[in-house]
């Protein structure tokens, strides 16, 4: 299992956000620069941030993007979820007759794979970007 890049890419976004300080806009060109990221599929992350709520977009000559809510509030499990939609490890743990065995939830690979999928969300929804950014300070 491999996020994709635009993921990689929104997790810096946020992180981005998270460091500047409250109510400060960034704008995309600054963003696009200082994180590495190709301007054009900056735009369609930014899109899909704003859509998941976890940033504001402010138009105009002063506008730019901020967190839509506290750093501490905002994990990497929000993140993933909005860039790639809700985490299942197997499709067979999000219908059960996915499972061409007609198993299901008796399938014990399948009993399996939910405890490391739970165990695997919930360690992501404990990571917020506040500690992130904590982390980053304490290495520099």
């Amino acid at each position: 299992m491999q996020f994709n890049q635009a993921t990689d890419y929104a997790f810096r976004v946020i992180m981005h956000l998270a460091e500047l300080p409250e109510g400060e806009l960034a704008n995309s060109q600054a963003i696009a620069e200082e994180q590495n990221i190709p301007a054009g599929f900056l735009q369609k992350i930014m899109r899909s941030l704003v859509k998941g709520e976890l940033v504001k977009s402010y138009r105009g000559v002063d506008g730019g993007f901020v967190l839509a809510m506290p750093s501490e509030k905002i994990s990497l499990l929000d993140v993933i979820e909005v860039m790639e939609g809700p985490l299942d490890l197997q499709r067979c743990l999000k219908e059960d007759s996915a499972c061409t065995r007609g198993g299901g939830a008796k399938c014990s690979v399948h009993a399996s794979l939910a405890v490391i999928q739970a165990d695997f969300t919930m360690a992501l929804s404990k990571v917020n970007f506040a500690e992130l950014v904590g982390k980053n300070k304490e290495e520099r």
